[in-house]
């Protein structure tokens, strides 16, 4: 299969093809977890790859500004979260380009879209403006993730079980526990992202495994589908940051859908709240 995923990618480099550019993302992608696949199979990495090729492999996936020897090091089980981020970011960009999103709540001037997309499911959408630059979210949300707890109360803690490269991260996140909460606690096991094009910032995560943190006894391991945050300025103030969130879980458990459906959308509007709270306490004390 990889030879033959690998004879696509290179025929539509031919000058005829390349104006057929809905073929470009699906063979690159395809290649791309091909190339894990292959990876996988090589419990000691890929020694037999040169350096240069797996510096660019890397580059790609997100693992910046890292050394030749550094990128050598990187094990097959690192890559494979890369990939994984990889996925996870170009399906969530098809995502955001589609139309048909239905209203699910609003409420002082924020959007809770869905739309129901095949072998996914039920996707949710958050659009809100928030007054702080896309800069102070992203530390919030990224740099100082495990901080997290401290301002958002559905979270007990988030825990980093590993970093790779500058921009991704394995992580274990454990819900509160709130007496008056729909949905049980539950943890999730993710491979997180942090992606920059233009001005924009997406933060991406995907439910992977972990030797580090296999499923714990008397805890139920939900798992996230697809979660992507895009931080872009607000045209006009680059002071405000056009906040919009696409959130895909499964929760596990024996749990109705429409319960489901309600404490995600319901879990949104917490969140940006909550978010808004911290960001405005903290640009108060400075």
């Amino acid at each position: 299969m990889l030879p033959a995923t690998l004879k696509l990618c290179c025929g539509i480099s031919h000058q005829h093809l390349r104006k057929l550019t809905g073929l470009q993302r699906p063979a690159v992608g395809a290649f791309g977890r091909e190339m894990s696949k292959f990876i996988l199979k090589t419990p000691r990495g890929f020694p037999h790859i040169p350096a240069s090729l797996q510096k660019m492999l890397c580059t790609k996936l997100g693992i910046n500004k890292v050394s030749d020897r550094e990128s050598t090091m990187l094990s097959s089980q690192e890559l494979f979260y890369c990939s994984q981020a990889e996925d996870t970011l170009h399906q969530a960009m098809c995502m955001l380009q589609q139309d048909g999103w239905q209203a699910e709540t609003y409420q002082n001037s924020d959007w809770i879209l869905s739309k129901t997309f095949p072998r996914i499911g039920k996707v949710f959408r958050a659009e809100a403006v928030i007054d702080s630059p896309p800069e102070h979210i992203y530390s919030e949300l990224f740099e100082k993730l495990e901080q997290m707890d401290q301002w958002n109360p559905s979270i007990s803690k988030i825990q980093i079980l590993q970093k790779i490269g500058r921009n991704t991260l394995l992580t274990r996140e454990i819900t509160a526990q709130i007496p008056a909460n729909m949905v049980s606690q539950r943890d999730f096991v993710s491979v997180r992202h942090c992606y920059r094009k233009g001005s924009s910032l997406y933060l991406i995560g995907t439910a992977t495994e972990s030797h580090l943190m296999p499923p714990q006894k008397g805890m139920i391991r939900a798992e996230a589908g697809l979660t992507c945050i895009v931080l872009r300025p607000l045209d006009g103030d680059s002071g405000k940051t056009h906040f919009t969130w696409l959130l895909n879980l499964d929760l596990k458990g024996w749990i109705p859908q429409s319960v489901t459906d309600q404490a995600l959308s319901q879990s949104q509007a917490d969140f940006i709240k909550h978010l808004r709270r911290h960001l405005s306490s903290r640009e108060n004390m400075c």
